[in-house]
């Protein structure tokens, strides 16, 4: 009888073990890679073209190098997983990729993650804000209605982009421009209450407390 072992049978392999039990990265580029596949396969030039034309970019810096090493990496821990290679004419071999069924069920949990469940923690304006007396008010009142026209700005490129896109693609779809949609909602929000605050400083409504007010004695309420 032989003792070799069926290599269908038995054990993984611990490379094949540690694959599969390697957790998923979660980074923007892992996402819009998964998204992709999820959509069909393609190879890595396919897809960082694609994040582009989407504007992804929009949202997280993408560079050559690291779409290359977030494929490389999904495809080593099996989300994802080479099934063809192709060759245009003299160009370099380019490798087609597909996303697994165990990519796809992380791809569904993250997604529903990120949708249903609201960030922790303060948004980024709120950590300046707390500490916003230190400016002064003339100050504070300078920075905000800087922080305003910068957010008008914003607004103007996004409807400037947005515009362009149905231009060149004609019946774009809302659904697949709808983060930049919250987005804009999020920025016109901020600047009616920044400007409302600015109006508040200005005319009083919003008092600035003088220093000795705000300012107490630790020994002075030890004794009382």
């Amino acid at each position: 009888m032989s003792n070799t072992q069926d290599p269908t049978s038995g054990p993984l392999p611990r490379a094949a073990r540690q694959r599969r039990t390697r957790p998923l990265p979660r980074t923007p580029v892992a996402l819009s890679v998964l998204n992709l596949l999820n959509e069909r396969p393609m190879h890595p030039y396919e897809m960082r073209s694609m994040m582009r034309e989407r504007g992804h970019d929009r949202a997280f810096p993408i560079k050559e190098a690291s779409v290359y090493d977030t494929v490389a990496r999904l495809a080593d821990r099996g989300f994802i997983e080479p099934v063809e290679v192709t060759r245009a004419g003299r160009r370099p071999e380019r490798t087609v990729y597909a996303i697994t069924d165990t990519g796809r069920d992380e791809l569904l949990a993250w997604m529903r993650e990120l949708t249903s469940q609201p960030a922790a923690g303060y948004p980024p304006l709120a950590a300046p804000l707390m500490f916003i007396y230190a400016l002064g008010r003339d100050g504070a009142i300078g920075a905000l209605r800087q922080r305003a026209a910068m957010i008008e700005a914003e607004i103007s490129r996004s409807d400037a982009y947005r515009r362009a896109v149905v231009e060149q693609v004609g019946d774009f779809p809302r659904l697949f421009g709808i983060e930049e949609e919250f987005a804009q909602a999020m920025r016109r929000a901020e600047l009616s209450w920044v400007r409302g605050v600015v109006a508040e400083l200005r005319d009083g409504t919003l008092p600035w407390p003088a220093l000795e007010d705000v300012l107490t004695d630790p020994q002075e309420e030890h004794r009382s």
